[in-house]
């Protein structure tokens, strides 16, 4: 559930969906047989190589760089903290892109990934850090790492909880609480914005969209990111904004525990410990995807668990320098299929671009400096996409009168939008119920399950209409 480029939007809908197809296979197995195109595993020359690796990182760059600085408006962080943490997500992606593409052991797919800060995640990030603080936050994407890297020896069972209708609920719930957060940094968290913040904002938005529509290729991938620097451009040259880089030059590492201490509250991190479960659909569906579009073929039960191990491995690196859940991302797929490059090095080689990226300290100080209203109207463009998906997904699921779907998803948003509507309905509850029914998130998504669950035993079967009889032969 990634990612946050709106062009692949409908990639990743596509391989939610594919998610429910697949996710009957059976539990990990290390002796399935499986066919390999020599595409996959072939070397590429450094004269292509290089350009072929930074045409995926600008596909995908647009993505870190708005999650760094949504979390940075909304923790109030200072220039010098959010530089050190795009260098942390900057290099975590390529960490990553190196792990999912070269493999180590029954870590990683060995095929062409590239790896971001999950977009859902991070908003499930920031609404745990706003509630029990940043260290809390921190230990919540460590347990949900933990937790996903526990449940893999059943992962087909797992995977049976997250059809379509259930994560295309829990997407969109993400996607409309995530829109809110975003809108507090063109609005400042009273809610009341400066009309030069809102006009700011606005003109980002439509750089964004001016660049979707009117560029083509890896440049239309890299449209948020074009529509960021057009912003800044228009901040700077107006005055409607300032742009202020952090000091700093040369290469330098990320702060390591940039929170303090991580803190572990169960409770705290259940929004995360569901979701970090239904990545597992969405895994699932980008890991078939991946290998139907290199000509390999398919073997969910042995290559899921593998990618999952990857994604958890550097979630939990990522606990212990401040980012979110890191995810697969299906963006990259897109570019394989435009340029008919299936090796999985090229990938590789962008995880090393990251990483350079990462180091390199000027890069993500330059970066800090853009606009609080620019990265507000950015983010309102990535997370609204995400919404879009929510509903792409629910289409997907069997909404028809005759069955329980839409009964189902319609409760579930109802339950998941309540605590977004009215903030104050639980605040007479106990702490644990305000902590569960509070996140709409988590109280959407397990409502979802449950109803499909009980309703889908008792309930009404949908019915599909017969198929014609076939045409008479002559």
């Amino acid at each position: 559930m990634t990612t946050a480029d709106p062009v692949d939007a409908a990639s990743e809908a596509d391989a939610a969906h594919v998610a429910d197809e697949v996710g009957t296979a059976d539990a990990v197995g290390e002796t399935h047989a499986v066919d390999t195109a020599d595409d996959v595993d072939a070397k590429v020359p450094w004269r292509r190589l290089v350009p072929l690796s930074a045409q995926h990182v600008l596909a995908m760059i647009a993505a870190p760089v708005s999650t760094v600085f949504l979390v940075a408006g909304t923790l109030k962080m200072p220039p010098g903290a959010t530089a050190s943490l795009l260098s942390a997500v900057l290099l975590l992606c390529g960490a990553g892109a190196l792990l999912q593409s070269l493999g180590v052991w029954r870590i990683g797919g060995r095929l062409p990934f590239v790896m971001l800060p999950g977009g859902a995640a991070t908003a499930l990030f920031l609404q745990i850090a706003q509630e029990h603080g940043a260290p809390t936050a921190a230990g919540a994407v460590l347990l949900a790492a933990a937790l996903l890297l526990a449940v893999l020896p059943v992962y087909a069972r797992v995977v049976r909880l997250f059809p379509p209708l259930v994560m295309g609920v829990t997407v969109l719930l993400i996607g409309i609480a995530m829109i809110r957060v975003a809108s507090r940094l063109v609005t400042g968290p009273d809610g009341t914005g400066e009309p030069r913040a809102v006009l700011l904002a606005g003109l980002t938005v439509a750089a964004t969209v001016a660049a979707y529509v009117f560029l083509r290729g890896v440049w239309r991938q890299t449209s948020v990111l074009i529509g960021m620097a057009a912003g800044t451009a228009v901040a700077v040259a107006t005055g409607l904004g300032a742009f202020a880089p952090a000091a700093g030059s040369g290469f330098a590492l990320p702060a390591f525990l940039p929170f303090g201490t991580p803190r572990f509250d169960l409770l705290a991190a259940l929004p995360l410990l569901v979701f970090s479960l239904t990545t597992l659909a969405e895994i699932t569906g980008q890991t078939v995807l991946n290998s139907e579009t290199v000509g390999r073929t398919p073997a969910p039960e042995r290559d899921v668990p593998r990618v999952a191990r990857a994604d958890a491995v550097v979630s939990l690196a990522g606990g212990l320098f401040g980012t979110s859940l890191m995810v697969t991302s299906a963006e990259n797929i897109g570019i394989g299929r435009l340029t008919g490059v299936r090796s999985r090095f090229v990938t590789a080689g962008a995880g090393v671009l990251l990483v350079v990226l990462g180091l390199a300290t000027p890069v993500s100080r330059a970066l800090a400096g853009i606009p609080e209203a620019v990265v507000g109207g950015s983010a309102l463009v990535v997370y609204a996409v995400i919404a879009v998906m929510g509903v792409e997904m629910l289409r997907r699921a069997d909404l028809s009168g005759t069955g329980t779907g839409s009964l189902t998803a319609a409760l579930a948003l109802t339950v998941g939008l309540l605590p977004l509507l009215t903030p104050d309905l639980y605040a007479g509850f106990p702490g644990w119920a305000r902590t569960i029914l509070g996140s709409g998130v988590v109280a959407g998504t397990l409502t979802a399950v449950l109803l499909t669950a009980l309703l889908g035993r008792f309930g009404p079967k949908s019915r599909t209409p017969a198929p014609p009889d076939p045409p008479a032969r002559q």
